[in-house]
């Protein structure tokens, strides 16, 4: 580049704006089709987030989707008689389910759930346990709200309460209580439990069993063992129990 020529780019505000601008434009769009290829080859989305709240949000509260099952059975704890069981404890296909009470996708996966138990009967067990996000700040309260329903016997009474009030949006501390009062529970002593928090070292620990085992959002289903991801519709489902069965 010549001296004349070099001078009449440096001393020009206005070529020197519209050189700048072609510039940030060229870094622009190389930046946006790096994210599109990756995008594109790799079959995910491509977020940018701040914070560990937003990669929470990201990584857990998502509909994870048709991932099918996967390769090895995971080591998640065994079904004791300290869980939360429906279904014959000689079923053919034990679902353990990890779910947040306030999660969107867990709502959905509760009617799933109801429509597996109607649809397959005695050969089919569902066991509910819990992994309550902490962006989501009914999911705790409601969490133990269902063991302190558990303790009188009334856990799936308050898990289906819960799971309406969540499709409702109407969660709250004081929502459990009156589903207390209206499952004819001992009103003091769950007040008392759940406003002490009584069984949070137990929601803490079914939290940590299933990050161990792999889990990484909700609903997370192991299917014998073998993990789902996401909220699947029923069909899928259906076909992942009936392969189990045969």
């Amino acid at each position: 580049m010549s001296d004349k020529t070099s001078n009449i780019l440096g001393d020009n505000p206005k070529v020197s704006f519209l050189l700048g601008l072609f510039i940030g434009v060229a870094a622009f769009s190389t930046i946006s089709a790096l994210i599109f290829m990756v995008a594109f080859f790799t079959g995910k989305n491509t977020t940018f987030s701040a914070g560990e709240e937003a990669a929470e949000v990201a990584a857990a509260d998502v509909d994870l989707g048709a991932e099918e099952p996967a390769d090895e059975v995971a080591e998640v704890p065994a079904v004791t008689a300290d869980d939360h069981i429906k279904g014959p404890e000689n079923a053919k296909v034990t679902l353990i389910e990890y779910s947040d009470f306030e999660c969107p996708y867990c709502a959905n996966h509760y009617d799933t759930s109801k429509q597996i138990l109607e649809n397959f009967g005695d050969d089919v067990r569902l066991i509910f346990r819990h992994f309550p996000l902490s962006f989501h700040p009914n999911a705790q309260g409601a969490a133990l709200a269902s063991e302190c329903a558990a303790e009188q016997g009334k856990f799936w009474e308050m898990y289906d309460k819960i799971f309406a009030a969540n499709k409702s949006g109407t969660m709250s501390i004081a929502a459990w209580k009156q589903a207390a009062k209206d499952l004819g529970l001992d009103t003091t002593k769950f007040n008392d439990c759940l406003d002490t928090e009584k069984y949070a070292d137990q929601i803490t620990a079914q939290m940590q069993d299933a990050l161990e085992a792999g889990v990484g959002g909700t609903p997370a289903t192991f299917v014998n063992g073998y993990m789902v991801s996401g909220a699947l519709p029923y069909e899928s489902f259906a076909q992942i129990i009936e392969a189990e069965l045969e």
